[in-house]
Parts: C-alpha cells; sequence; structure tokens
C-alpha cells in the first residue's frame, strides 16, 4: 500500500515539520477483515471534512462501490447536480464555486447498473473544516476513508481484497512564503518499494495541468515539493493525484489524493465599492433614523480574521450642532443618527471620513481604507408661510375681469420651488359671490389676486378679503400655522363711465304690412347705469336699417317709418324684420350701446297670385295635350291658396281653343278643346284668384307652343317653333356674332393683301438672273475684329461714299490685291430714289462692276489675312488665268446649276 512519509527535517519548513511530525506520529494503516462479497455501498452514510471555500471542478472526495462482479458497468450521480457531480471512476467534483454552511450539508449519491438498471443510494455528509490557526495535532484531521471497488488480478482467477488506500489529510500551506524553493511538503512511498523498482508522479492542476510546474515530485524519492509562493486570491487550493508504477509502466498502486489549502496571509487592504457614498437625512430626523449602508470588501480570507472588517467614523464636518451626529454599525456599515438637532435651514451637508479595517478592527495589524459619506438633509415643511404685511391694498376699475389687482408676498424659509415651499393661498371670508381668486406665481411664490367676475361700483365700491396662506403639503408633526400667515386685502372699486343699454333688448313689435311712410312705429329708450355721474340725457342714432324703413328721435327715441312695411321684402326672414339702434351718452369717455328692434310683420293680401311656368308645350291634336301649371302667391295663408283658375272672356278665341280645370288648391290643367290647332306659339291668359279677404286676383299670360309630335308625344318640330319665337335678345346676339365674323374675315383679307404687296417689293429687288446666295449681303455692319482690317471693303459700300485708295510703295504690293487702275464711272443713286427704281439701279451697278478691270475677282485668290511679307508659304493660288487658264477645261461648271452659272460664263465660255 501507499503511505506518507515524513521528509528529511534538514530541508523542511517548521511548519512542514510540524505537519510530518503529526503524519509519522499517527501513521493511517489500512485493516483488512474477510468479507463475504455484496454489491453496493459498504456504508448508509458518508461524512467527510472538506475546505469551506469550495471551487467549481473541486474534487472534495471518493466513494467506494463494491461490485462483486468487475464486468458490471456503474453510472454514478447525485441528488444535487447543481453543487455536486460524480465521476465515472468515484470522484466527486464541486460543480460550482461556493461556501459550505456552518453546519454538515448533506446529498445523496447514486449508483445504477446500466444493464440491469439496479439502483443504490449512498447519504454523504460534508463538514467544513475550522480555520488553520497553527500546526497542532488537533488540526490534522483525517478524511474518512471510502472503499474503492474490489479489483480482480490478472493471474488469478479468484477475487482478493484489496488493502484499502490511505486518504491523507489536506495539506496547509501558507502564501506568499518567501521559500527557500523548491520547498518541499510531503514524501509519497509504497510498501512495495522494497521488491519493486517504482516511479512516482503527480498529477492536476498545479503539476500537469494549467498552472503548471507549481508542485513537481521526485520520482525516485516520492518527495513533493512547491516551486513558487502561492496566491490564495488566485488560487486557495490544490487537487493533486499522486501515482506509483513499476519501471514498465504498470500502476502498482491506486492512486491518492492529496489536497493542499493555501493558507490566507493578512496581504490585501480594504476596498470601498465607492469612494464616495451619497445618501440622505429627512431633517428633523429622530436618533436612530437609518441613513445609509457603506460596504467595503477585502479580497483576504473572509472567514478568517484577516478578511473580517470593521468600520468606524473618523470626522464628521461641520460638528453643528453636535461633533456626533452620526454613529456606524462597525461590522455591516449602516449609518444611523444619534443625536437630535438636523435641521436643513442651518446645516444642509454632512461630509463623514470612513475607515473600513481588517483584522476585526485591530489597529495594530490590522490594514485600514478610507471614504466618504456625503450626507444631504432632506427639507420637510417645518417652516409655514408667512406675510411681509398684515393689510394689502389694491384698486379695480369696475366691469374689468383678468385684472391684477394686489400682489401678497410671503416668506417660507423651507428650500424653494419643493412642495414644502409653494404657497397656496385661499380666502376665507370678503368675497361672497366668487368675484376674485388668487393664483400663486411659480417663480416669486406670490400671491395674484385676479378680479373673475365683473364688479358694479354702483353696486359694490369695495371689498376686503381675508386671505390665509399654506404650502402643498402639510406641516410637520407639532408645527402650527402663526398668525402670519393669515392677512387681509383692501380692494377699492374706481367708477368708471359705463355704455348705456336697452330695456328690454331685443325689443319685439308686432305690426302688420303695408304701414304707411310716416307712422309712429313704437318707443326705443336706453338706460344710464352711472347714476353718480353728471351727464345729460342720452341720444339715439339708427345703426342698422337694411331696407331704410325707419328713423329715430335723437331725444325720446320714438321709432317712426319712411316707407311702407312689406313682409314680402327680401330684408325679411321669417317674417321678421332687424333693426340695430345706438344710445350714446356724453362722458369721458363717451360710451354707447346698442339694441335690436325685432318688427314681427302680419301678412295681408297685398299679392295678386302668377302663373308657374310661364311657358308651355303642348301639341296640335286633342290628344294628349295637357299642360299642367301651378299657382305662385308671395302671400302666406289665409291669403295665398286655395286658387281659383278661369279663362277670359276676351278675346273668344281662348275659350274656343282652350279649356283650363282645376285639380287640386295650388295646380290646374290647360288643354286644347278643338281637335287641331295649327302649329305655333299661343298667348293664353288665365285669371287666377286667391282665398284672401278681399280676394286677389291677376290675369298671367302663358307661353304655350304648339308642335307637331310623335306617336309618343314629343315634338318634332320644336327647332322651328323655337326659331320662330326668338325673342328680341336673342336676335341681337346672333346679329352681333354675324357682325364680329365678317369684321374678321375683312381683317384677314386686307392682311393677305399687304402681305402680297410685300412680296412684290421684296422681288424687285432681287436680279432673276442670280441667287441672293451668291451676294454678300450687308445686315449689320459694327466694325469687325482685328482680323478684318485689313480687308478691302469698299466694294460693298454705296457708291457715291467710296474713297480713293491709298497709294502702297511699289515693294510691298502683292499679287492678289487689287490693282491700281483708273475707277471706273459708277451710276450715282439719287439720295432717296423711288422704291420702283431700286431695281435699275442695282442692274446698272452691276454692268458697270462686269466692266470693272478692278472689282474682284482679280485674278488671283484673295488675301484674307495678310501676316506679313516674307511668308514661308507658298502661293496657294490654282486660278492664275496668265499661267493654267487656257490648259484647264471649265465646262463642267454648267452642269453645277445656277449658282455656278456666272463661273460658267466666265470661265466655261471657249474662245468668247
Amino acid at each position: 500500500m501507499c503511505r506518507v512519509a515524513g521528509a528529511p527535517p534538514r530541508i523542511l519548513p517548521p511548519l512542514a515539520l510540524m505537519l510530518l511530525a503529526a503524519l509519522q506520529q499517527a501513521p493511517i494503516k489500512a485493516t483488512c477483515e474477510d468479507l463475504s462479497c455484496k454489491t453496493g455501498f459498504p456504508e448508509d452514510v458518508h461524512s467527510a471534512v472538506v475546505s469551506r471555500s469550495v471551487h467549481g471542478g473541486q474534487p472534495l472526495l471518493n466513494v467506494r462501490f463494491r461490485s462483486c462482479d468487475g464486468n458490471k458497468k456503474i453510472h454514478f450521480g447525485s441528488s444535487e447536480p447543481e453543487d455536486f457531480r460524480v465521476g465515472e471512476d468515484g470522484v466527486v467534483y464541486a460543480e460550482r464555486s461556493f461556501q459550505l454552511s456552518a453546519g454538515p450539508t448533506e446529498f445523496v449519491v447514486s449508483a445504477q447498473d446500466k444493464e440491469t438498471q439496479q439502483e443504490w443510494q449512498m447519504r454523504v455528509k460534508l463538514t467544513p473544516e475550522p480555520a488553520f490557526t497553527g500546526a497542532s495535532e488537533k488540526d490534522q484531521r483525517k478524511i474518512e476513508e471510502i472503499i474503492f471497488p474490489w479489483q480482480q488480478y490478472k493471474h488469478s482467477s479468484s477475487l482478493k481484497r484489496q488493502k484499502r488506500d490511505w486518504v491523507i489529510p489536506p495539506i496547509n500551506l501558507p502564501e506568499n512564503s518567501k521559500g527557500p524553493f523548491p520547498q518541499e511538503l510531503v514524501r509519497i512511498r509504497s510498501d512495495r518499494d522494497k521488491s519493486l523498482s517504482l516511479r512516482y508522479s503527480a498529477t492536476g492542476p498545479g503539476a500537469d495541468q494549467p498552472p503548471t510546474g507549481i508542485f513537481i515530485i521526485n520520482p525516485i524519492s516520492g518527495q513533493l515539493s512547491v516551486t513558487k509562493p502561492l496566491d490564495r486570491e488566485q488560487i486557495a487550493s490544490f487537487h493533486l493525484r499522486a501515482h506509483a508504477v513499476d519501471v514498465n509502466g504498470n500502476q502498482v498502486e491506486n492512486p491518492i489524493d492529496i489536497v493542499i489549502n493555501v493558507i490566507d496571509m493578512n496581504d490585501n487592504r480594504p476596498e470601498f465599492l465607492h469612494q464616495v457614498w451619497n445618501g440622505t437625512v429627512p431633517e428633523g430626523s429622530k436618533p436612530g433614523t437609518y441613513v445609509m449602508t457603506v460596504t467595503a470588501i477585502d479580497a483576504d480570507d473572509p472567514n478568517t480574521q484577516n478578511g473580517m472588517l470593521r468600520y468606524r467614523i473618523l470626522s464628521q464636518a461641520p460638528s453643528s450642532p453636535s461633533p456626533n451626529m452620526f454613529t456606524i454599525n462597525n461590522e455591516t456599515g449602516d449609518i444611523i443618527t444619534v443625536a437630535a438637532g438636523l435641521d436643513r435651514e442651518k446645516v444642509q451637508q454632512y461630509t463623514l471620513i470612513i475607515q473600513a479595517t481588517d483584522m476585526e478592527g485591530n489597529p495594530t495589524y490590522g490594514l485600514s481604507n478610507t471614504a466618504t459619506a456625503v450626507i444631504t438633509v432632506t427639507d420637510i415643511n417645518d417652516n409655514p408661510p408667512e406675510f411681509t404685511a398684515m393689510t394689502f391694498y389694491g384698486e379695480v376699475p369696475e366691469n374689468r375681469v383678468d385684472v391684477i389687482v394686489a400682489n401678497l408676498t410671503v416668506t417660507d424659509k423651507d428650500q424653494p420651488h419643493t412642495p414644502a415651499w409653494n404657497a397656496l393661498y385661499r380666502m376665507t371670508g370678503g368675497d361672497p359671490t366668487g368675484r376674485f381668486t388668487i393664483l400663486t406665481d411659480p417663480n416669486s411664490n406670490d400671491g395674484l389676486v385676479t378680479v373673475v367676475k365683473p364688479i358694479d361700483f354702483e353696486t359694490n365700491r369695495m371689498f376686503v378679503l381675508t386671505v390665509a396662506a399654506e404650502n402643498q403639503v402639510p406641516l410637520a408633526k407639532g408645527i402650527q400655522h402663526p398668525p402670519q400667515s393669515t392677512a387681509t386685502v383692501s380692494i377699492t372699486v374706481i367708477d368708471v363711465n359705463e355704455s348705456p343699454y336697452f330695456v328690454p333688448n331685443p325689443k319685439l313689435v308686432r305690426q302688420e304690412e303695408g304701414l304707411m311712410a310716416g307712422s309712429m312705429l313704437t318707443t326705443f329708450t336706453a338706460q344710464d347705469p352711472d347714476r353718480y355721474m353728471q351727464q345729460t340725457s342720452l341720444r339715439y342714432s339708427k345703426l342698422s336699417d337694411p331696407a331704410n324703413w325707419l328713423k329715430i328721435d335723437p331725444v325720446n327715441g320714438q321709432i317712426t317709418t319712411t316707407a311702407v312695411l312689406d313682409r314680402e321684402s327680401i330684408y325679411v326672414q321669417n317674417n321678421m324684420y332687424n333693426a340695430t339702434f345706438l344710445a350714446s351718452d356724453n362722458g369721458i369717455p363717451p360710451m354707447s350701446g346698442t339694441g335690436t328692434l325685432q318688427i314681427y310683420l302680419l301678412d295681408i293680401n297685398d299679392n295678386a297670385p302668377q302663373v308657374h311656368p310661364k311657358e308651355a308645350t303642348t301639341c296640335e291634336t286633342l290628344q294628349p295635350n295637357a299642360i299642367n301649371i301651378t299657382a305662385v302667391d308671395p302671400d302666406i295663408d289665409p291669403n295665398a291658396g286655395p286658387f281659383a283658375f278661369e279663362l277670359p272672356d276676351t278675346p273668344a278665341s281662348i275659350k274656343r281653343n282652350w279649356t283650363i280645370v282645376r285639380i287640386s288648391g295650388d295646380h290646374a290643367q290647360l288643354s286644347l278643346r278643338i281637335r287641331f290647332l295649327e302649329a305655333g306659339i299661343y298667348d293664353v291668359p288665365i285669371v287666377i284668384t286667391d282665398s284672401g279677404n278681399p280676394h286677389a286676383s291677376s290675369t298671367s299670360l302663358l307661353k304655350v307652343k304648339v308642335c307637331q309630335c310623335d306617336l309618343n308625344g314629343d315634338c318634332t318640330d320644336v327647332d322651328r317653333i323655337v326659331g320662330a319665337g326668338l325673342g328680341t335678345g336673342a336676335i341681337i346676339a346672333i346679329l352681333l356674332c354675324i357682325i364680329i365674323l365678317l369684321i374678321l374675315v375683312l381683317m384677314f383679307v386686307v392682311w393677305m393683301k399687304r402681305r402680297d404687296k410685300e412680296r412684290q417689293a421684296k422681288q424687285l429687288l432681287i436680279d432673276p438672273e442670280d441667287d441672293v446666295r451668291d451676294n454678300i449681303l450687308k445686315y449689320d455692319e459694327e466694325g469687325g475684329g482685328e482680323e478684318d482690317q485689313d480687308y478691302d471693303l469698299s466694294q460693298l459700300q454705296q457708291p457715291d461714299t467710296l474713297e480713293p485708295d491709298a497709294i502702297k510703295p511699289v515693294g510691298i504690293r502683292r499679287l492678289d490685291e487689287r490693282p491700281i487702275l483708273a475707277e471706273p464711272q459708277y451710276p450715282v443713286r439719287s439720295a432717296a430714289p423711288h422704291p420702283g427704281d431700286i431695281g435699275d439701279f442695282i442692274n446698272e451697278g452691276l454692268k458697270a462692276a462686269d466692266n470693272d478691270p478692278t472689282a474682284p475677282p482679280y485674278d488671283s485668290l484673295l488675301v484674307f489675312d495678310y501676316e506679313g511679307s516674307g511668308s514661308t508659304a507658298g502661293s496657294l493660288s490654282s486660278l492664275n488665268s496668265s499661267s493654267s487658264g487656257g490648259e484647264q477645261d471649265y465646262d463642267y461648271l454648267n452642269d453645277w446649276g445656277p449658282r455656278f452659272k456666272k463661273l460658267a460664263d466666265m470661265y466655261g465660255g471657249g474662245d468668247d
């Protein structure tokens, strides 16, 4: 079996020597008993002591399962899979990092046969080990051994019991050790090393897994050593597995687990989560009121004194009213008030310096750090608003609204623009009718007394209001409103000149229509509300009279008619006629008021009925020939329908040709009496009488158009009849259209004749033998550029304006320039020739130019740009008649058309 033996004391530190001595004095040996084989866990409850801090992936212990059949495939499980996991080799691992509670932690490990689905269970109880305080024998606790599965040896057919392996206690190693390194920790040995040559190795994080190289083992002696200082804040424990194999690599002993716990040292200062902490506390808070909590953390082990923090207050600023207004819970960091007297109006903010010290606050060995706690004293409503005066005064003109008449000012010591400072004003007396309201100015907190209903000076000359001021939130408990929170407001009403008013307004008068002009209708007067002002009587005038039927007396307001009242007027709506009158006083300033007179006009039978429509159409024959007509009367009942319809006695042809029958109170039917009536337009008079008392009647002309009809009763010669019956207006319109059309045609003819004359005039200016495109036309000459100044433009000017050329020196004249010969005598054009002579003049000038040897074209090409003598370019002339004219045939110019006729005559004429 494997055992742990002490290393030579000459290379171990004192702590390791103590551990080794404890291990040597109390060797752990396995005892074996002959037992009958029974598959399952060897015990129902297994207890183990592990480190209090558990990290994810950390192996905790081995569970032993006895299998009588070595070929069984066993699957292990945990009742707490989120915390613990059991590997196929029976090693229990932590699934996550957590802290074990002070009491035992229990869970169930199960084993299940994958083939038979048979299941076995064992309860595991984990107890956290106590904090390390020294290398005493008391702290070297043994982890209870777990029976590993039985093994069947390859060279034996029988089952032999295997010695139980040692589970050694954890090795505690302080962090930040100064060496020397490598530092020997423990020695691993096997009892079989006497008969076999063994090799030892260690596996796991810190050995052959990252971080590698922290722990090494001597393969021959089995000495396990650490190579560098450890840091508990990085890795709190290491879990290694030691192996013993022979020289062929065959496993001689089962691996044993070695747990190395890194013992914490106080090498980290406390650190506050925030350097500045902000909190609030209401003013007037009682002692013991919670304010805030400050928190610091220490990277050292919180289960040792190295990570146990204590808080205290180092200073308080300001120290008013007491230097110890606050205290702090030294373990939790809760800050509470310890004294009364917090008053925001005196001290608005306190600054505390908080210190956190580890080693449970030991000032000698503990490490400390500080932070700042800023505590703001919040406002409560402990100061009521107080008026700056006991009485306020104001004045307001009568009949004015939305006018601020007084400003009420208050003082409040609470924090501005908070509910404890914002004032609300309430009227407690003096305004029973609600004519005033008090609004609060949000910036100044003043009360604005405002008029919301008109005030009449003749009724109330003064108001005395009682006003109380309060805050938006109630006062703090135990604080009462002082007398200064109530004030009076004296408001004086100013008399102003008010407008007169008509009584009643509007005034309704019922009157029959037809009242003659000059008749007295009614009296419409107004009253002046200013009883205390010395004013003369009112004056009246007319403001609105749409039909101009009325007039009013300016002194007494008597209204008389100026025209006959007519109910059927367009200014009467629903029998009602409205007129507006004005009453004015002579106050300062003058005021006026309006009144409306409503005249309800009663109907009389003053309108005779008329026929509608005025025109109708019927057929020549007797059937069908009925015409429906309607009687229209502007009057209303009882002066309207039912109506009586009849035809007059004269002329006699009316009753001979036509007949009329009433079919209802307002409608009648006109039809032919005879069998046939010649087509045409006939005026049929109809007498219509209403039902009024007395009756009113009238004779209306109905224009009837008689036409030829088809089988359906529709006119077939309506156009002829309608044309024969055109009115005067239609005939005049047609004549006007005809006259306008004739004028347009005449204007067009005149324009065409004038255009022909202009064409004939232009043809006189053109030689019929020449085309206008063969000539140079001068449209507008404003002076050429610099390239045109050497051109001879004399031939393009009028003959009477030609000037003789300046004679150039003989040495610089070129062959292609104009020859120096006597000027020919061109015909002189009169200053204002007759337009008809222009053609003759041009023809004479053309003949003179043809006979002029000095006129272009010359016997060479014209020079369009002279760049000076001595040009390196040769002559480009190809038309030199003296050298090549006789050798070329120009007859082809006759085939080029009229544009080249002149050249053909000049060069293609042969000997001529």
